[in-house]
């Protein structure tokens, strides 16, 4: 693997969130409370939680020509992550997520791409040194599926290694599955991308075989509270993640994500990246939001510590 370097590529989102006992019936009028507008999106969440667990980041992206697509820029370069390649485009707009949370901290999100639209192959080319210096890409799928089909490409040809989360749940064609090195989908995705319904460890196993016979090495099914199944060429088992009261699950998965190839491009074990990274989403479900639920990386040393304890 090359130096530790990690390229993201993918979405900016202001993040509106609104809190229901709830969620409402089509018709139905629910009262909420606790209103707030958080920076998301899947890519800027998991570059932030990449930046602050440690990584040498850079983030592929594009913002509205907004005011909060300039307070977002500024937010993530306090995040350490070098936004060279993220532009504001013009006469449009950021990205939007309207997210409800119910009283279990469960959520239903809407969204609205925005200038994430902008993040096109021709974007793409603009920044692709990034990619083939990179040790490690990492994407998700709320950009434009044909960037994402051509940064896996170029990544695959520069011997740059493949992480992706293929979230939101869409149907994805075998050609970009293999260019994945690593691929983490929840039960849904995993679902999407298999036919295969994820309720055990043994669906989990047969779904992590199916993406494995696509040509992806390593499978890490996220399994909310139960932890994850982690498939390594064909040899499969669940690890479990910490017990913590959730407060709500936003940017769970990210944080998962941006974590873990934190740790693998620090030279970690699978295992070991598998446990920092279940460290970090346990800090963030704790906390209300996206982004401002990501934990820095003293606090996930400090939670593992307080474990080994």
């Amino acid at each position: 693997m090359k130096t530790g370097k990690l390229v993201v590529l993918g979405s900016i989102n202001a993040d509106h969130i609104l809190n229901i006992n709830h969620f409402p019936q089509p018709g139905e009028t629910v009262i909420g409370k606790q209103y707030t507008v958080a920076f998301g999106g899947k890519g800027a969440n998991q570059a932030v939680a990449a930046g602050r667990s440690g990584a040498d980041i850079s983030f592929i992206a594009c913002v509205g020509d907004d005011d909060i697509g300039e307070r977002v820029r500024k937010q993530l370069a306090s995040d350490h992550i070098d936004t060279q390649p993220v532009e504001a485009i013009k006469e449009m707009t950021t990205g939007v997520a309207l997210i409800f949370v119910n009283a279990e901290g469960e959520n239903v999100i809407g969204i609205d791409a925005g200038a994430n639209s902008a993040v096109t192959p021709d974007y793409l080319e603009r920044y692709k040194q990034q990619v083939i210096d990179a040790a490690a890409l990492l994407m998700q799928l709320e950009s434009p599926l044909e960037t994402v089909i051509a940064a896996a490409k170029l990544a695959k040809e520069n011997s740059t290694q493949v992480i992706l989360n293929p979230a939101p749940a869409c149907e994805l064609p075998d050609e970009l599955l293999s260019w994945v090195d690593i691929i983490t989908p929840n039960e849904t995705e995993a679902e999407k991308l298999t036919g295969i319904k994820v309720e055990n460890n043994d669906d989990a196993a047969r779904a992590a075989k199916a993406l494995h016979d696509k040509g992806i090495a390593t499978v890490i099914i996220t399994l909310g509270s139960k932890g994850v199944w982690l498939s390594q060429n064909g040899e499969g088992k669940q690890v479990a993640g910490f017990r913590v009261k959730a407060v709500d699950t936003i940017a769970a998965g990210d944080t998962f994500n941006g974590a873990l190839v934190t740790a693998l491009l620090e030279g970690q074990a699978m295992d070991s990246a598998v446990r920092f990274a279940h460290a970090a989403a346990a800090i963030a479900v704790t906390r209300p939001g996206a982004q401002p639920s990501v934990p820095w990386r003293k606090e996930i040393d400090d939670f593992l510590t307080q474990q080994e304890a």
